[in-house]
C-alpha cells in the first residue's frame, strides 16, 4: 500500500459532521490507524466500506443523544433535517435544470388544470344554495303515464296546482308558481330597452326568501300595480335616486310602480329575472284550466316536514279536481338539484349537467396523475445517479423512514413551486375562460375552502409524486450501492424494477392521453353531427322575430306579413306560438275514439297562422294545410307520425279528435320533426290554426337574397311598430342554442385534452432525452461500426412505440365504454365507428414519435469521437 493511502474525503467528512466534539477525534484517530490495515488486507472498496461502518458504530449514539430528542422517530422530524431536507432538494432542483424544468412545468399545467376544472365544478355544483333555508324549497314535477307504460316526466304544470297543493298538503309551509322568463319594452323617459323577467304569484317571497335593496317585495308583488326590479335596472333607470315609488312602462301602454329593488341574483341561480311582476297581471283562461301545463311551481315545506311525506299526501290530488283516471304521480325535486338533474326518463332524475361534473372531475384527475407520471418517471430514470448519495446516508445512520422524508420534501418542495406557477396561470387565464364558457368564476384567496383545496392539491400531488421514488430509493441497500454495484438498469440490477414500472408509468400515462383523444374525437363528430342533420324541417336562413306592441293584434300582424310577401326577396311567411324546433308547451286535452277510458296523455301543441307547412318545410305524408284565413280551419288540427302512432291510427287523416278548440278532423298527417334537441326522442304533437293566439313570426328569404329579406324586414317592421326596436334572429341560432351545454363540453375536452397530451409529451421528452445520455458511448459504439442515423433513432424509438401500442390496447374498451354511455344520453347520435379509435391511437403514435424523434436525431447526429474520448 502507498504510505500516503488514507480514506475517501467523503467519509472523513461525514465524521467530522456526524461525529460529537467530544469523542470525534478520538474515534477518527482510532480508525486512521485502522485504516491502511484494512486496505492491504481487504482492497481500498472494503476498507472504505468498513471505515464508514466503524464510524457508524462507534458515534451513532452520541449523535442520537446530543441531536435528536428520544421522543422523537430519528432524522424525521428534528427541525435540522426538516432545513436539511429542503436545502438538499433545492440543490438537486438547481444542479438538474433541464429535468427540473420538464416536471416543474409538467407540474404546473397539470395543477392549473386541475384548479381551472375544480372551479368549474365549484361553480356548478354551488347552484341555487344562495337562496335561505334552500333545503326546504322544491320544484314541483307531474309524471304521466303514457302509452306502453312509460312514464313522461312535465317540466310545466297546471296553474291551479300550486293553490290546489297549498289547500290540500298540510306538509307545505307556501307556494307560488311563475311564467317562463319573457322579454318587455321598458321605457323610463328616454331610455328605452328589453328586460327580461317573469310574473310571480304573491307568495314567491315567501317561498324565495330573497334580500330586498329598498321596499317591501311581498307586498310590492302582492299588488297588481307594482312590480320588483333587481338592483342593476335600478341603477340604469334611477341613477340619480331611490327607485321605490318610480314608474316604468312595459310595452308601451301598462304602467308600473316600483315596490321594491332586490340585490342582484347571482350567476349560480336557476331563476333569471330582472323583473318580477305579479302573475294576475299577464293571467290568460287557459292559464287556469288543468288541461293545460303552462307555468312552473315551487313550494316550501315546513321546517318538520319531509319531501317525500309532502309527495304521499298528494296522491291522488289529480284525481279530485279532474275527471281524469291518469296515474299521474306528483314529484318534488330539491331546489339545488335543478340545474344538476334536469334529464327524467320513466320518472326518475337520471342526469344531466351532473353527467358532465363528473365527468371533468375525472379528466382533472386523468391530467393531474399525468403530470404526476411525469414527476415519477423522470426521478426513478435519474434514481442510479442518486443511489451513492442514498448509500452515503443509510451508511451514517438515516433510516429508511429519514430517506422517505428527504424525498417527499424534495416533491412537496416541487408540487409548492407547481401551485404557484399554476396560480399564476390560471389567473392569467381566467378572463378568457370566463368568456368562451360563459361563466364568473374568480380566485377568491379570502375563502378558506380555497386554500383548503390549494393545500390538498399540493399534498395530494406532492405525495402522488414522490411516493415511488421515495419508497424505491429509500429501500436500496447500502453495501451493493457503495461498492458500485447495481448502478444499471441491466439485467441483476437494483434498477431493473423501476426501469419495469417507469414502463407501466408511461402505458398508464398515454392510455389517459388516448382516452381523452377518443373522447375528443367522437364528441366532435356528435357535435358534428347536431349541426348537419335534417331536422324534418327547413332551418335554413330561416329568420323569426317576436310579435309585440303593435303586432299584438292579429289584423295588424296579418297586414304586415301580406305586405312582407309582396317583396320579391321574401318566399314565405308564417307565425307560430312557439319556434318549431323548440316546442315547450305541452298539454293533456286530447282525446279520440278508443282513447283508454278516462286516461290522461301529455302531448306537444301548438297554434300556428297561415302558411306554416310552407314556411317550416314540413313534409306532409297525408292531407292538407290550413287554408289561408279559413275560420272554418280552427277546429281543425295537424298531427304528426308520433301522435297518430299513440293513437293507433294508420290513417289519421280524416277521423275526429277533441283539443283546444273542440271536436274537429284531423286534415293533414306531417312526417315527424324533432320539436327541440336531439336528447329526446320526437313525441307526439297536435297542431292547431289560431292565428290570434301566436308569438313569433317567421320568414323564410328566397334563395340567395337573405340580405336583401333582411332589409325588407326591417323596413316594414319600422313602418308597423316604430315604437319598438327592431330585432331579428336566425332558427339556426335558437337550435345552436339547444346545445350551449354540449358545445361547452366539447370546447372544455378539446382544451383540456391537448393540454393533457401536451403533458405527456413533456414527460415522454424527458425520458428520451435521459435515455439518450445514458446510452450515449452505446451509440457512439454503434455509429463507429456502422449504423445509420435511421437504424440509431429506431433503437431509440422502438421501446416507446411499444408502449404507445400496449397503451392504446387498453384505452379503447374503456373508451368505447364512457363515449358509448355519453352518447347513450342523445336520442339521435353517431354511430362509434372502429376507425375513431384507429385515429386515436395513430395521432398518439405520431405525436410520441415527434416527441422522441427529436432527441434520438439528435444521439444519432451526435460526433463518436466525443462519446468515446473517455474510453
Amino acid at each position: 500500500m502507498k504510505p500516503h493511502a488514507k480514506p475517501p474525503r467523503w467519509a472523513t467528512t461525514l465524521l467530522r459532521w456526524w461525529g460529537h466534539p467530544d469523542t470525534r477525534e478520538e474515534v477518527e484517530g482510532d480508525l486512521l490507524e485502522l485504516y491502511p490495515h484494512w486496505v492491504r488486507t481487504q482492497g481500498p472498496r472494503r476498507a472504505n466500506w468498513r471505515y464508514a461502518l466503524s464510524a457508524l458504530r462507534l458515534l451513532r449514539p452520541f449523535a442520537q443523544s446530543k441531536h435528536v430528542p428520544d421522543h422523537q422517530p430519528f432524522f424525521v422530524f428534528h427541525p435540522d433535517m426538516i432545513r436539511n431536507y429542503v436545502l438538499v432538494a433545492w440543490r438537486n432542483l438547481t444542479k438538474n435544470a433541464t429535468y427540473s424544468f420538464i416536471n416543474l412545468v409538467g407540474l404546473a399545467l397539470g395543477m392549473a388544470c386541475s384548479l381551472l376544472i375544480g372551479l368549474w365544478v365549484y361553480d356548478e355544483l354551488s347552484y341555487d344554495r344562495f337562496v335561505p333555508n334552500h333545503e326546504q324549497v322544491h320544484y314541483v314535477r307531474v309524471n304521466f303515464s303514457i302509452r306502453g307504460g312509460d312514464t313522461q316526466t312535465a317540466t310545466a304544470t297546471p296553474g291551479p296546482l300550486s293553490d290546489a297543493i297549498a289547500r290540500d298538503v298540510p306538509q307545505v309551509a307556501m307556494t307560488t308558481k311563475l311564467t317562463w322568463p319573457s322579454e318587455r319594452l321598458v321605457r323610463v323617459g328616454d331610455k328605452v330597452a328589453k328586460e327580461t323577467g317573469q310574473y310571480a304569484s304573491a307568495g314567491f317571497f315567501d317561498v324565495f326568501a330573497l334580500p330586498a335593496v329598498e321596499g317591501n317585495p311581498k307586498t310590492a308583488l302582492a299588488n297588481p300595480n307594482q312590480i320588483v326590479i333587481s338592483q342593476t335596472l335600478a341603477r340604469c333607470y334611477f341613477p340619480s335616486g331611490k327607485a321605490v315609488g318610480q314608474t316604468l312602462q312595459f310595452d308601451n301602454n301598462k304602467v308600473f310602480v316600483v315596490g321594491a329593488v332586490l340585490n342582484d341574483l347571482p350567476h349560480n341561480s336557476t331563476l333569471r329575472f330582472d323583473w318580477l311582476a305579479n302573475f294576475n297581471a299577464q293571467e290568460q283562461v287557459w292559464q287556469t284550466e288543468w288541461g293545460f301545463n303552462s307555468v312552473q311551481t315551487y313550494l316550501r315545506l315546513k321546517p318538520t316536514a319531509t319531501a317525500q311525506q309532502a309527495e304521499a299526501a298528494m296522491k291522488g290530488l289529480f284525481r279530485r279536481y279532474t275527471t281524469f283516471n291518469n296515474k299521474e304521480e306528483i314529484i318534488l325535486q330539491p331546489l339545488t338539484d335543478m340545474h344538476l338533474w334536469s334529464t327524467y326518463e320513466n320518472g326518475v332524475a337520471v342526469g344531466g349537467q351532473v353527467e358532465y361534473v363528473r365527468i371533468f372531475a375525472v379528466v382533472a384527475l386523468f391530467i393531474l396523475l399525468i403530470a404526476c407520471i411525469n414527476f415519477m418517471n423522470l426521478s426513478t430514470a435519474r434514481s442510479a445517479l442518486r443511489a451513492k448519495e442514498v448509500g452515503v446516508r443509510k451508511v451514517v445512520g438515516a433510516g429508511r423512514l429519514a430517506l422517505i422524508g428527504q424525498y417527499l420534501s424534495e416533491s412537496m418542495l416541487m408540487s409548492l413551486l407547481g401551485v404557484v406557477l399554476a396560480l399564476l396561470l390560471v389567473w392569467l387565464t381566467l378572463p378568457t375562460f370566463n368568456a368562451v364558457f360563459d361563466k364568473h368564476l374568480a380566485l377568491d384567496l379570502t375563502n378558506p375552502l380555497y386554500w383548503l383545496g390549494i393545500g390538498g392539491l399540493v399534498l395530494l400531488t406532492g405525495v402522488l409524486a414522490g411516493s415511488y421514488p421515495a419508497l424505491f430509493l429509500s429501500g436500496l441497500r447500502p453495501i451493493r450501492i457503495l461498492r458500485g454495484a447495481g448502478l444499471s438498469f441491466g439485467p441483476g440490477s437494483a434498477f431493473r424494477g423501476p426501469a419495469q414500472f417507469r414502463r407501466l408509468l408511461v402505458v398508464v400515462q398515454f392510455s389517459l392521453s388516448i382516452f381523452l383523444i377518443i373522447g375528443m374525437l367522437a364528441v366532435g363528430r356528435q357535435m358534428t353531427y347536431l349541426r348537419t342533420k335534417h331536422l324534418g324541417l327547413d332551418r335554413t336562413d330561416v329568420v323569426y322575430m317576436r310579435l309585440e306592441g303593435t303586432f299584438n293584434d292579429y289584423e295588424k300582424t296579418e297586414a304586415f306579413r301580406q305586405e312582407l310577401l309582396q317583396r320579391p326577396s321574401v318566399a314565405s311567411a308564417t307565425t307560430t306560438a312557439h319556434l318549431p324546433l323548440n316546442i315547450q308547451s305541452s298539454t293533456t286535452d286530447l282525446h279520440w275514439a278508443g282513447q283508454p277510458a278516462k286516461q290522461l296523455v301529455d302531448v306537444s301543441a301548438m297554434s300556428v297562422g297561415n302558411d306554416f307547412i310552407k314556411t317550416a318545410g314540413i313534409q306532409l305524408l297525408d292531407g292538407r294545410d290550413f287554408r289561408p284565413n279559413a275560420i272554418a280551419d280552427t277546429a281543425c288540427y295537424l298531427v304528426n307520425e308520433a301522435a297518430a302512432k299513440l293513437m293507433g291510427m294508420d290513417k289519421p287523416v280524416g277521423q275526429q279528435i277533441t283539443f283546444w278548440f273542440g271536436k274537429g278532423p284531423i286534415i293533414g298527417l306531417m312526417k315527424d320533426f324533432h320539436l327541440g334537441s336531439l336528447h329526446q326522442p320526437i313525441g307526439p304533437l297536435v297542431v292547431a290554426f289560431m292565428p290570434p293566439n301566436v308569438q313569433y313570426l317567421l320568414v323564410k328569404p328566397r334563395a340567395g337574397q337573405a340580405k336583401q329579406a333582411l332589409a325588407d324586414l326591417e323596413r316594414l317592421t319600422k313602418q308597423f311598430n316604430p315604437n319598438y326596436p327592431f330585432a331579428y334572429h336566425f332558427l339556426d341560432e335558437a337550435y345552436e342554442k339547444l346545445y350551449d351545454r354540449e358545445q361547452q363540453v366539447s370546447t372544455l375536452i378539446n382544451y383540456f385534452g391537448v393540454l393533457a397530451i401536451l403533458i405527456s409529451c413533456l414527460g415522454l421528452f424527458g425520458l428520451a432525452t435521459f435515455t439518450a445520455e445514458q446510452r450515449t458511448k452505446e451509440i457512439g459504439v454503434r455509429k463507429v461500426l456502422g449504423a445509420s442515423v435511421l437504424a440509431i433513432v429506431r433503437l431509440l424509438s422502438v421501446d416507446f412505440v411499444r408502449l404507445v401500442l400496449i397503451a392504446l390496447v387498453l384505452a379503447t374498451p374503456l373508451a368505447w365504454w364512457a363515449v358509448s354511455t355519453w352518447l347513450g344520453t342523445f336520442a339521435y347520435k353517431i354511430d362509434l365507428g372502429w376507425w375513431i379509435f384507429a385515429l386515436a391511437g395513430l395521432l398518439a403514435l405520431g405525436i410520441a414519435l415527434l416527441t422522441v424523434s427529436f432527441q434520438s436525431v439528435k444521439a444519432a447526429l451526435m460526433n463518436p469521437v466525443q462519446s468515446l474520448r473517455s474510453e
